[in-house]
């Protein structure tokens, strides 16, 4: 071998070596990490040497410096957001596309990448219940799928006004009034923002954070104009999903473009025992996903989905002399996504359906659900425990009474370290949101959770006896 050769194989058996090492220790270790940001800077930073070292020692290097600073995101024991973990062929997957380096944008230059993301596009859009024909691109995570599906919406609105937008831009277009419901997540903001439509116009919601369809109607009828309206598959903190056929009924009537966020609620379409959540959800215009989050592939991988193709690839293509487009298919990957280089991301979400098959799927999201349902009812037990959701999916929130006691709580569970679950505020109480997405999570860390809360609890209750 070239000497090039020789250090690609120590560099790999290092970076295999540690990876291995890693895993092995999630189902023991701490869950949080056990340094801080500025405890590391000093580690890593510093003058940059003069003389290079050796990729194998830098692998080393940096999977030991690291390790004090790594939070155990993939084991079964972390319920922090909504955060999955990697599964075997996923992880094992994504190391290959990092070495085949292919840059994904053009059919052309990269046939193989193409086709297997177009083949995991396809499964998903079977999976997920969605029209066939529509374009699916994969983007950095769930913002970004947002904002592409968003921005497919922008433009056909503005088409179908009469209004040029990638010759005139948006100075003098007529506004696009956009509506959500007030407990969407605030990315979708981010997104519009992004897109420079302003804030949306927030809709009542129920107890559980479902939009009200006939609060919606009212809404549309104060105005006029082109209009979007952005629904919820899994509310942050109940997992509750919006009223799909009335509230897209609603939008209909008023000629609105309808977009999903479904970061990781659109998942429950894969299970039959959940599917009913997402009925009426295919009826929409575009969807947003995170294969990270529910299907468990590694960061990062968001999923956007178009109905209008004509529309997702007039707002994000490009047409340049030095591109050798593919005249025929589904259209060059860049066209769907708001980059022109990016890596094969969709490859690991081949594997990872590949691995599962349907009924793999269907059982991994239907674990997650019931590892929640698990956590529920044995909180429910303990005193002073308050389940403040109707758990349906994978989400659980608690409280403790006050809200010094929930942060107190919080703070017990995380600095003991047997899991992981993260502090938030809903309904104008502190909680504790207890997240279950990782395909790790087992019957053993249900138990683990639950023991972890009741103790944190006992410990609080005896420091003020």
């Amino acid at each position: 071998m070239s000497h090039g050769d020789d250090a690609y194989g120590a560099a790999l058996e290092a970076a295999v070596r540690h990876s291995a090492a890693w895993l092995d220790s999630l189902a023991h270790r701490h869950v949080g990490p056990a340094a801080e940001a500025h405890d590391l800077t000093g580690v890593f930073g510093g003058s940059l040497p003069r003389e290079g070292m050796p990729a194998a020692e830098v692998v080393d290097f940096l999977a030991r410096a690291a390790e004090p600073g790594l939070m155990a995101m993939p084991s079964g024991r972390f319920f922090g957001w909504v955060i999955g973990g990697t599964l075997p062929a996923a992880l094992a997957t994504d190391w290959l596309v990092s070495a085949w380096d292919q840059n994904a944008g053009l059919r052309y230059a990269t046939p193989a990448m193409a086709a297997i993301e177009e083949c995991a596009g396809a499964w998903l859009l079977k999976l997920l219940g969605l029209p066939g024909d529509s374009d699916v691109g994969f983007v950095t995570g769930a913002t970004m799928a947002n904002f592409t599906g968003m921005a497919a919406g922008r433009w056909r609105l503005l088409a179908d006004a009469g209004w040029d937008l990638d010759r005139d831009g948006l100075a003098g277009a007529p506004r696009i009034r956009c509506f959500v419901g007030r407990e969407r997540h605030d990315t979708v903001d981010l997104g519009l923002r992004y897109l420079g439509l302003g804030a949306p116009v927030p809709v009542e919601a129920d107890q559980q954070g479902r939009l009200v369809p006939e609060a919606l109607d009212a809404a549309l009828r104060a105005g006029t104009g082109p209009a979007l309206v952005c629904l919820q598959a899994g509310n942050l903190h109940s997992g509750a999903f919006d009223p799909f056929p009335e509230a897209i009924r609603v939008a209909r009537s008023h000629g609105a473009w309808v977009h999903v966020d479904g970061a990781f609620g659109l998942w429950a379409a894969a299970a039959p025992g959940l599917r009913h959540l997402t009925a009426g959800a295919g009826e929409a215009d575009s969807w947003g996903t995170d294969a990270h989050k529910t299907l468990n592939v590694p960061y990062d991988c968001g999923i956007a989905i178009v109905r209008d193709a004509a529309a997702l690839r007039s707002a994000m293509g490009l047409h340049a002399s030095y591109l050798v487009h593919d005249a025929e298919g589904p259209g060059d990957p860049f066209e769907k996504v708001p980059e022109l280089s990016r890596r094969a991301r969709g490859v690991p979400v081949w594997a990872a359906l590949k691995s599962l098959g349907r009924d793999g799927v269907a059982a991994q999201v239907g674990g997650l659900a019931a590892a929640a349902a698990g956590i529920a009812e044995g909180l429910r037990g303990i005193d002073g425990v308050e389940v403040l959701n109707d758990v349906q999916y994978t989400q659980v929130s608690v409280a403790f009474g006050d809200d010094a006691t929930t942060r107190a709580v919080t703070a017990r569970i995380i600095g003991d370290g047997k899991v992981w679950m993260s502090g938030s505020r809903w309904r104008d109480r502190d909680i504790l949101r207890i997240s279950v997405s990782n395909w790790r999570t087992a019957g053993d860390d249900v138990a683990t959770a639950v023991d972890a809360v009741g103790s944190a609890l006992a410990a609080v209750r005896g420091s003020r006896a």
